[in-house]
């Protein structure tokens, strides 16, 4: 009776083989948990990236360079104000740990 389990599971176990790389199936014998199903999903990406409009600002370096004068322009006025933000290792944390 032993035998006949044995060669029972053995040809079942092949054939399951057999039919796993016939059709293509993740073959999981021990039943754990994989990210099959979610790594065989169509990835998404691209019609996210569509969705969005493009950004033609990136692109001209005429309005890019306006941008940027503007951006140093407010920051010479914080500066002037004594509202600029501090140098690089000269912050409030900074001033905790030296304390």
């Amino acid at each position: 009776m032993s035998l006949m389990k044995t060669l029972r599971e053995v040809a079942t176990r092949g054939v399951t083989e057999a039919r796993a790389r016939i059709f293509g199936h993740v073959l999981n014998p021990t039943g754990q948990r994989s990210g099959h199903k979610i790594l065989r999903k169509k990835l998404i990406g691209d019609k996210v990236a569509d969705w969005y409009p493009h950004d033609f600002k990136k692109d001209d370096p005429v309005v890019m360079a306006r941008l940027e004068k503007a951006r140093l322009s407010k920051l010479q006025m914080l500066k002037r104000r004594g509202k600029a933000p501090p140098k690089k290792g000269q912050g409030r944390r900074a001033m905790k740990r030296s304390k």
